[in-house]
């Protein structure tokens, strides 16, 4: 089912709120982070990553979200956007499944397989850790 543009503007309006999620710098992993500065924010990212190597799906989402908007700090790729939107959309989450359409809106048919190459590297690597 193709989303409509109405039902895909919602979905990107409500994902641009999700999370509050910048892209991690090593010389801010060091040291105890506040939730309210630019250090917790980077902490949010690490936690998402963490999540989503157990399979959390919302993770999965909150790091398509933060990769596409290229919001609080995160740059924006949409190649690992694409990823994370359909590995959520895989397990289910609609909304990701409609985030991801308008993502590969913008993007090239190589941008698209290789945004599926890194999504199936990273199921890879996740069955490889479970076994």
């Amino acid at each position: 089912m193709v989303p409509s543009d109405g039902d895909r503007n919602a979905a990107r309006t409500w994902g641009t709120w999700i999370v509050d999620i910048r892209v991690i710098r090593k010389s801010d992993a060091a040291g105890p982070a506040d939730s309210t500065n630019a250090k917790g924010q980077d902490m949010l990212v690490a936690k998402c990553l963490a999540a989503a190597a157990s399979g959390e799906v919302s993770a999965y989402f909150d790091l398509g979200v933060a990769f596409s908007t290229g919001s609080h700090g995160a740059e924006c790729d949409l190649v690992e956007a694409h990823k994370w939107f359909n590995l959520a959309a895989a397990q289910g989450h609609d909304e990701a499944a409609w985030c991801r359409a308008d993502v590969s809106e913008e993007m090239t048919a190589r941008e698209i397989a290789e945004a599926q190459r890194r999504a199936r590297q990273w199921l890879a690597s996740a069955d490889r850790k479970a076994a």
